[in-house]
């Protein structure tokens, strides 16, 4: 579908469209155009938020388009390819499930808890022998065809629009520390016997900083809590097998990182963004000590 042309008439009882992305309804206007704009197309600005046209030629600033690099809403670089870590994630995703589905016995070298095919515990093993790699092949790892469906569908979904808000270091920050959360809190609650993946812990990393992010920009939140919801009832009912401490886990680090990434004061972004990390970081490495020492 061709780009919108600015000034082109909209319905008047509909709400206004992105002038780039026609099919996407926003309540936000270029500060200096006023053309409507979208989350993905808004660049932050002292006052409101601008259009990428506007930055890039530099439209009633009296400056160069090279005077100040235009910034994401966490003061993130606007990329040319907004969702370019969004396809890097999901092809790796995809990569581990093929890899998964050929070689199943690969299984028992990447899951987060126990062995597979299921085994009892020894000491000796896992994360609990000092295999602290599997915190994060865990986060890649699916075996079920609808579970990985499900988790990439939310990816591409929750994860493009936040890539391009966030910036990509940010949001790369964001996915792992969520998916390290999953696992450190999978592997202090869950049984040592039972073998784990933790890759939907990312996935409501991401639901949870988008929450936070609709919430900043005064978005309508039932649509992301109606999600949210529906989500938990299936990770809460019984009959699933599914790992809740993995994604409540993954939920609360996205709600805190993704908190300090938008909210954070202009003056102190970076400390602020990135001491909420750590802070986060020092959490996980805590639980998994904690777990190995009783296991061990």
């Amino acid at each position: 579908m061709d780009d919108q042309a600015a000034g082109s008439p909209q319905d008047a009882h509909s709400a206004p469209m992105c002038y780039r992305h026609p099919d996407r309804e926003t309540g936000i206007r270029c500060t200096r155009c006023e053309r409507p704009i979208c989350p993905e197309c808004m660049v932050n600005a002292s006052v409101g938020f601008h259009c990428p046209e506007c930055v890039r030629t530099g439209s009633g600033t009296g400056h160069s388009p090279t005077a100040a690099m235009p910034r994401t809403i966490a003061g993130g670089s606007i990329a040319a390819d907004p969702r370019l870590l969004t396809k890097i994630l999901i092809g790796i995703n995809l990569a581990v499930f093929i890899a998964v589905q050929v070689h199943e016995s690969l299984l028992n070298d990447i899951v987060l808890l126990g062995a597979w095919p299921p085994a009892p515990f020894t000491p000796t093993q896992g994360v609990a022998g000092g295999e602290w790699y599997r915190m994060v092949t865990s986060m890649f790892t699916h075996q079920e065809i609808w579970h990985i469906a499900f988790n990439m569908l939310s990816l591409w979904w929750l994860g493009g629009p936040l890539e391009a808000a966030l910036g990509r270091a940010r949001y790369l920050a964001l996915y792992f520390i969520s998916g390290l959360a999953g696992s450190a809190l999978a592997y202090l609650l869950a049984s040592p016997n039972t073998a784990t993946l933790g890759a939907s812990g990312a996935i409501f990393g991401l639901f949870g900083a988008t929450a936070v992010l609709m919430r900043r920009l005064d978005y309508d939140m039932r649509p992301i809590i109606a999600l949210l919801a529906i989500n938990l009832i299936f990770t809460f009912s019984p009959g699933f097998n599914i790992s809740w401490q993995a994604h409540i886990g993954g939920l609360v680090a996205g709600v805190v990182v993704g908190y300090a990434m938008v909210h954070a004061p202009r003056d102190r972004r970076a400390l602020v963004q990135y001491g909420a990390c750590a802070l986060v970081l020092g959490v996980v490495v805590l639980m998994t000590v904690l777990r190995t020492a009783q296991l061990t």
